[in-house]
C-alpha cells in the first residue's frame, strides 16, 4: 500500500524547550508547513487560491501527543484527507519519528473555504475537491537535509 503524502524535516534547536523536547506550540507550525507543502504537491499553492479570490482558513486544530521529539530528530508528517464537506475539509497530520517509526503526535485541522472580499464561506471548488480527495500518495517533500 502506498503511503500518504509525507513532509520530512529535522527538528531545530530553537524549537525545543527547557525540558529539551519540542515545545508544544511548535507542532502547530509543523502542521501548518506540512499542510502548505501538501497543497503545493496537489498543484494548488496558496498564491493560486488567493489569485482566485479564495482562502482556506483553519477553524479548528487539535493535537494529541504520543511521545516526545528532540533536537536533531528527523520527523515525518503524513497528511491525508479525513473529511470533505461542502464549505470545509479536514486534514489529518500523523507525525512520526522518521528513523524509529514511533508515533510522536497526531493533529487534525479543519479548514473552511472563504472568499477574500468580502470574507464569507463559499463551497470548496470542484477542482480542489477532486485534488484533495485524490491526495498525493507516495509524494515525499524532504527538508531534513538527509540524503
Amino acid at each position: 500500500m502506498t503511503q500518504p503524502f509525507c513532509f520530512r524535516f529535522r527538528v531545530r534547536y530553537n524549537e525545543c524547550d527547557a525540558q529539551q523536547v519540542v515545545f508544544n506550540a511548535r507542532y502547530g507550525d509543523y502542521v501548518d508547513i506540512a499542510m502548505t507543502e501538501f497543497m503545493r504537491a496537489l498543484g494548488r499553492d496558496y498564491n493560486q487560491l488567493l489569485a482566485q479570490g479564495l482562502d482556506n482558513q483553519v477553524v479548528k486544530l487539535t493535537t494529541e501527543w504520543q511521545s516526545s521529539a528532540r533536537f536533531d530528530d528527523v520527523l515525518d508528517i503524513f497528511v491525508s484527507l479525513t473529511h470533505m464537506g461542502n464549505t470545509s475539509f479536514t486534514l489529518e497530520a500523523d507525525i512520526r519519528h522518521a528513523d524509529e517509526g514511533r508515533a510522536v503526535a497526531r493533529s487534525e485541522a479543519v479548514y473552511v473555504m472563504m472568499t477574500t472580499e468580502p470574507f464569507a464561506k463559499t463551497p470548496v471548488p470542484n477542482d480542489l475537491r477532486e485534488l484533495l480527495q485524490a491526495g498525493a500518495p507516495g509524494v515525499v517533500i524532504d527538508q531534513s537535509g538527509c540524503a
